[in-house]
């Protein structure tokens, strides 16, 4: 049985053109942003081959590669700050944020990491979080 490691390599060297390309910048950047971040493989079904996902202290963002565009997102982006724009899709819900990113694209790597981290904080915050008192 592969990793999710191993199954994101083979992900990135079955799609050969820019998305590929688009992916591995994006792995390699939340990879930067937390050395303590694990990759993990989901969500797999009869229909679908699985989602790479990166976790710390729970999900942090996942991405799928469609047939147009490259989609990010960030599992608790409604809550992190983004001085920088870069969410530009999942704006309808109260949780999710996405970052859609299309052939030619451009983005701030910074800022970029700075988000993840951004996740990653939020999570432990909840992890830490004193649990809630039970009512009588």
């Amino acid at each position: 049985m592969p990793t999710p490691s191993e199954l994101m390599d083979k992900l990135v060297a079955e799609t050969p053109d820019w998305r590929g390309a688009m992916f591995a910048r994006l792995r390699r950047l939340i990879l930067d942003a937390d050395p303590q971040i694990t990759e993990e493989w989901k969500w797999v079904t009869a229909n679908r081959p699985g989602t790479p996902v990166w976790e710390h202290a729970g999900g942090v963002c996942h991405i799928n590669v469609l047939k147009d565009k490259v989609k990010l997102t960030l599992h608790h982006g409604a809550s992190l700050p983004d001085p920088q724009k870069l969410f530009n899709n999942g704006f309808g819900g109260n949780q999710l944020r996405a970052i859609d990113l299309s052939e030619g694209d451009t983005f701030d790597d910074s800022a970029l990491k700075a988000l993840i981290r951004a996740g990653v904080d939020h999570n432990l915050g909840k992890a830490t979080a004193a649990p809630r008192r039970k009512r009588k």
